[in-house]
């Protein structure tokens, strides 16, 4: 096992990059706005309605306003559409003749049209099914190349891109809530086993990903469907920049859910030793850019905090993997997961100076054969 150092360590993250850290600073200033606002309301809206005597007629939302929503759902639909038919064109990776696969539409709990992929070996006998969860602002098919390399070795694979990403349903990189994932999660772990039954499954979540997997393997009926989860720069103990943004976040994002702050930094800092892997990521049309969205960064700041508050009661099999150089999410707080979970089959491995996007470093291929190592001496144990 490498071992941990200590790093610098921005003091938020996104999962995908480090742009959370000015959105939050920016609900700093801007709560001299909503203090304005709702001043404004006490003193001049609250009096005029006392003086009214006779009864006012409602009026219904004016034309433009319906014109306008009704113009954004167009608008959300034809990217939705556009990111679709990209979506089928992403390389299913290297093909060697040895696995098959298929792209497909799974309908979530919330009837979401979410895009999803599969790959399958050929030829001899599944060992299991790992089910790809990917990290925030990205999508399944980025993780191709890692499912050719499992499928080489007898083991099955799913993905699915998350509400907002990739080519399934939604604004692109806006996540109404984490909690949504973790459901649809699980509605598709429910519909492999039903096609596949037998079949040993595995979930593996990266980064944000990571903590949607580790929060939905701590629900009881989840974790009797797994034999064990791989969690790679799982999105722990992530933390406000202030206490008063922490305090503010939850306002913002049921005020403003969809709002982007233009400040913020649209590619975000190192996650990969390998030049030609960040520029694939952020040439990526699939891969969302932009300034993270005020819900989305909330969602983050509170499944993190669930689940530091819960490290003690993780009682699923897991492996997790971390670079000690990860500027994005903490290696520390993947140690203290290790050293606080109370499950009985774990294991942690520390990557000396890698970053963020494992799979993705220059040794992907020793990093996926790691994970499969894994699979196999879990399998080995039941």
């Amino acid at each position: 096992m490498a071992s941990s150092v200590e790093t610098g360590m921005e003091p938020l993250t996104s999962g995908a990059s480090n742009r959370i850290i000015p959105i939050l600073k920016t609900l700093k200033v801007s709560l001299f706005f909503v203090y304005t606002f709702f001043l404004s309301f006490l003193l001049f809206v609250l009096p005029r309605r006392r003086r009214l005597s006779s009864p006012v007629t409602v009026l219904p939302p004016s034309s433009p306003s319906k014109y306008m929503k009704r113009r954004w759902l167009v608008l959300e639909e034809e990217d939705t559409l556009r990111r679709r038919a990209l979506a089928e064109y992403v390389g299913m990776g290297r093909d060697d003749g040895w696995f098959r696969w298929s792209t497909f539409i799974f309908y979530g709990l919330r009837n979401n049209a979410l895009f999803c992929r599969s790959w399958f070996p050929v030829t001899g006998n599944l060992k299991g099914i790992l089910i790809i969860i990917h990290g925030l602002n990205e999508h399944s098919g980025r993780y191709a190349e890692f499912a050719r390399q499992l499928t080489s070795c007898h083991f099955g694979v799913y993905a699915m891109d998350w509400i907002g990403h990739g080519g399934s349903d939604g604004l692109h990189g806006y996540v109404p809530s984490l909690d949504h994932v973790i459901a649809d999660t699980e509605a598709f772990l429910e519909k492999i086993r039903s096609e596949n039954p037998g079949i040993p499954c595995f979930l593996f979540g990266h980064s944000t990903g990571g903590a949607v997997v580790l929060k939905a393997a701590s629900l009881p009926h989840i974790q009797l469907m797994v034999e064990g989860i791989i969690l790679t720069s799982p999105a722990l103990r992530v933390k406000p920049a202030h206490p008063i943004v922490g305090a503010v976040a939850p306002i913002f994002s049921l005020v403003a859910p969809r709002f982007q702050f233009k400040g913020a930094n649209k590619r975000g800092i190192p996650v990969s030793r390998d030049l030609a892997a960040m520029l694939a990521k952020y040439s990526d049309p699939l891969v969302y850019t932009g300034p993270i969205r005020v819900r989305t960064g909330h969602e983050i700041l509170r499944i993190s905090s669930y689940l530091t508050r819960n490290f003690k009661s993780v009682t699923v099999p897991f492996f997790v993997l971390h670079g000690t150089a990860d500027k994005v999410t903490d290696p520390l707080a993947s140690e203290d997961l290790y050293n606080k979970a109370a499950s009985e089959f774990k294991d942690i491995k520390l990557y000396d100076g890698f970053l963020h996007d494992l799979l993705f470093e220059p040794e992907h291929e020793e990093i996926a054969q790691d994970i499969i190592n894994w699979m196999e001496k879990r399998l080995s144990t039941i």
